[in-house]
């Protein structure tokens, strides 16, 4: 088997609860082109960082968030993090709350995940408070509950991959991580522009044709298939969005530019990350991949426009525990 269906379950594993716990959740690269809200892979590099501390009031706060993301809400329910801690302590019926600091390491509306990454770190830190601490499939219905205040939809592409690391196939109920040759990387490249999900996706509005579905689900299974076997040339063939790239594009300055170099530079497939404005590639070694990330940054900057770029494995990180001090 080269994937996994995981269900969702509870850890037995019991330990003494600490009172403060600090977590890390990488970016992300969501839909993967061929693969709206399901499909989605982990990015190295940027991130956002969570503290939650535990404390004797049954509430949940934020206390302060740092960061390049200013004027995010303060109320837990109008945050995506908060809201998924409040969801958390209610499913579990738990007497106690939770203090949550955030470092915004991911910009919003970069098409980087950045909602989610908040979420997730929030999530993993406030885990490992619990007397006996969930499994990260077990957290994801609560992921989702944070994600929908931020998006106004429950959608896993982001989320599973900071949960499980790697590509990841999100379902409403399931999580399937995916297998991909170790070799394989991906250039990302994120304009200095913000281009909100909502209005992203108000872009897809509209009708659709029927033999342009058929075609997105042979492409998303071809894609699927040649990572499970290793074959770059399944993936060549199936890495090509026909059904929201094309509405999408036109939010994007030089987005034709960008994503000609991306493919120009031996890309097996490049498109929109998540909602954009975000441009990625994937390519099947980190040499390449690097040279390409160069070529679409310098495309952006012919036409005025600053970004930054990552390159990362597909098989990118897991959120994980840190030793992070907590912010002054």
């Amino acid at each position: 088997m080269n994937a996994t269906v995981m269900e969702p379950r509870m850890s037995r594993t019991r330990i003494t609860p600490a009172r403060i716990a600090c977590a890390f959740a990488p970016a992300s690269v969501g839909n993967v082109g061929v693969g709206f809200d399901l499909l989605g892979h982990s990015l190295a590099g940027a991130g956002d960082h969570a503290w939650v501390r535990r404390i004797d009031a049954p509430e949940v706060r934020i206390a302060a968030i740092h960061g390049c993301v200013p004027g995010l809400p303060m109320d837990p329910a109008r945050n995506t993090a908060g809201a998924a801690l409040l969801s958390l302590r209610q499913a579990l019926g738990l007497e106690y709350g939770f203090e949550l600091t955030l470092h915004k390491g991911i910009a919003l509306g970069s098409g980087m995940g950045g909602s989610a990454a908040s979420c997730v770190a929030a999530l993993v830190a406030a885990n490992a408070l619990l007397a006996e601490p969930l499994s990260r499939e077990a957290l994801y219905r609560f992921a989702l509950d944070g994600e929908a205040v931020s998006s106004g939809s429950r959608h896993g592409d982001n989320l599973g991959p900071m949960l499980l690391g790697g590509l990841v196939l999100a379902s409403p109920e399931h999580l399937v991580r995916w297998s991909v040759p170790r070799a394989w990387y991906c250039a990302l490249v994120h304009p200095h522009a913000v281009l909100e999900t909502r209005r992203a996706r108000a872009a897809l509005a509209g009708s659709y044709e029927l033999h342009d579905f058929v075609t997105q689900s042979t492409n998303l299974a071809l894609v699927l298939a040649g990572c499970a076997r290793s074959d770059a040339t399944l993936v060549r063939a199936g890495l090509k969005d026909v059904l929201v790239e094309p509405r999408r594009a036109p939010l994007i300055p030089y987005f034709a530019q960008v994503k000609a170099a991306a493919l120009d530079h031996h890309a097996l497939g490049a498109s929109i990350s998540g909602a954009g404005p975000s441009v990625f590639g994937w390519y099947e070694t980190r040499a390449l991949a690097e040279a390409a990330a160069a070529a679409m940054q310098a495309a952006f900057a012919a036409g005025g426009v600053a970004s930054d770029t990552w390159v990362s494995p597909i098989n990118g990180p897991a959120a994980s525990l840190c030793d992070e001090a907590l912010p002054a």
